[in-house]
């Protein structure tokens, strides 16, 4: 069946569509206009033309949902708004940053050297040599138990990085440059504070440092500095008391360690010393009482911390392995095997060495006049002919030799002849006293952690005095 598309009836030459225009002759531009030339049509424009009107009556149709808003208010053909362009978005993968590979860190343990640990990490002895050999390559020389290597791996799986950390003050960066190793050490310095404290003695100073809150190295402080009036081993007793100013040091906002003691007062027996520290105009640092008496006296009263008297100087001592009468000519300090033994006195080491009957031994020599034995060692630290000074670790409390236990035999010889160590002190030198020109300076210098400790005094007196009377009421 032929069908006829019936088209509206239009006046084609009013749309002024599929006008046939002359070509524009060349040359100059006539003034006036040609006379227009009957308007002719093509067939095929007729077509064309017909099919816009029929997508621009779909579009009035669809362009609202509303019938009665559409049928009071028809869409013009000069409203249809024109096809927007699509818009085609592409996904581009994101270019993959390299991040650098992780640490892997180890801990130098007791008895390590580089070549294990970097064995350890999975690197060869190349790598040591290479990472070894930079400027700051001395300091992996001389590694410690307690600190940490750690290693960064490059693309390729070779050795990129190694960090050696000191401490969380000191580290040092080795970083690749081509076949070689640069290094970069960085330093962070820490806030000092003031800090105080009181002990109160129940059994040792070791405990009561304990119980205020002391680290070792302060509590060993305090050991050092009143070593030459006090003797650790047998002057402390129940109700000494400690006060004490001094410094701490301070990172991030937290305490990192304890640092060096600013002043001390040790009053035992009812007795009070007292200390300070102070630089002198020449730049060398010690401690005097408040007199400008130096604390350091010519030697030790003890040569190590914390211990009990197992068998003081006798000359009719009964030997207790060989079960007959034999002198003992020195003070037995028992004390836990590797407890250090301290040189009681600056000098030199004349013998070391090791006999069935003294074990492990050390003798120094004091100048001309005294001389000292050490016996029984665990290990000896010193050899002959080295020179030490007062508190240097000569060696370590053992049971060597003729011992039935871990202690020190301690021998104290004045022109050759033994001393009971214990009273020798009553005749050696007095300590040196700072010169009359360092006295106004030192006065000063020490005034105000006197008043600090001043103040400790007073409060610890209160604070035992609430607790006397507290105790009473209880009771």
């Amino acid at each position: 069946m032929n069908s006829r598309i019936l088209w509206p009836q239009a006046n084609w030459s009013d749309l002024g569509l599929f006008e046939r225009r002359k070509p524009k002759r060349r040359g100059a531009t006539p003034l006036t206009a040609p006379s227009p030339e009957p308007r002719r049509y093509h067939p095929w424009g007729l077509v064309t033309l017909a099919a816009a009107g029929m997508f621009m009556a779909i579009l009035v149709i669809s362009g609202s949902n509303d019938a009665d808003t559409t049928a009071e208010n028809p869409v013009a053909a000069n409203d249809v708004e024109a096809p927007q362009p699509t818009l085609e978005f592409v996904v581009v993968d994101a270019v993959a940053i390299p991040q650098p590979a992780p640490w892997h860190e180890e801990t130098v343990r007791e008895g390590d050297n580089l070549s294990l640990i970097f064995a350890r990490a999975g690197f060869s002895e190349r790598d040591v040599y290479e990472v070894s050999r930079t400027d700051g390559g001395r300091g992996l020389r001389k590694i410690f138990p307690g600190q940490t290597i750690a290693f960064r791996t490059g693309a390729t799986g070779e050795l990129d990085q190694v960090k050696h950390s000191e401490s969380k003050l000191v580290w040092t960066v080795f970083s690749r440059k081509g076949n070689n190793f640069e290094s970069r050490v960085t330093q962070r310095t820490t806030e000092l504070r003031q800090e105080s404290a009181i002990l109160r003695i129940q059994s040792s100073l070791f405990l009561a440092g304990q119980r205020a809150g002391l680290s070792n190295r302060v509590i060993m402080g305090l050991a050092d500095v009143f070593g030459g009036v006090i003797d650790f081993a047998l002057d402390p007793r129940v109700g000494d008391t400690i006060e004490l100013v001094y410094e701490a040091q301070w990172l991030d906002g937290e305490k990192y360690a304890d640092g060096a003691i600013i002043a001390a007062a040790f009053t035992n027996r009812g007795t009070t010393f007292d200390a300070f520290r102070y630089t002198d105009s020449q730049g060398d640092m010690s401690y005097y009482n408040s007199e400008g008496v130096s604390m350091r006296k010519a030697f030790l009263k003890a040569p190590l911390d914390f211990t009990r008297v197992s068998s003081n100087f006798n000359p009719n001592r009964l030997h207790p392995i060989y079960k007959t009468k034999r002198p003992h000519r020195g003070t037995d300090y028992a004390a836990p095997r590797g407890t250090p033994v301290y040189a009681a006195g600056d000098g030199r080491i004349v013998e070391a060495g090791y006999t069935r009957a003294n074990g492990n031994y050390v003798f120094i020599q004091h100048g001309e006049s005294y001389k000292t034995h050490y016996l029984h060692l665990h290990k000896r630290k010193v050899k002959q002919g080295q020179r030490v000074t007062q508190g240097d670790i000569i060696g370590t409390v053992g049971s060597t030799g003729a011992a039935t236990g871990p202690h020190l035999h301690y021998e104290f010889l004045v022109r050759g002849v033994h001393q009971n160590p214990r009273r020798v002190h009553k005749s050696l030198p007095k300590a040196k006293s700072l010169p009359e020109s360092e006295m106004a300076r030192f006065k000063s210098t020490v005034q105000a952690p006197l008043q600090q400790l001043a103040s400790l005094y007073q409060d610890n007196r209160l604070a035992l005095g609430q607790q006397s009377t507290g105790s009473t009421g209880g009771e």
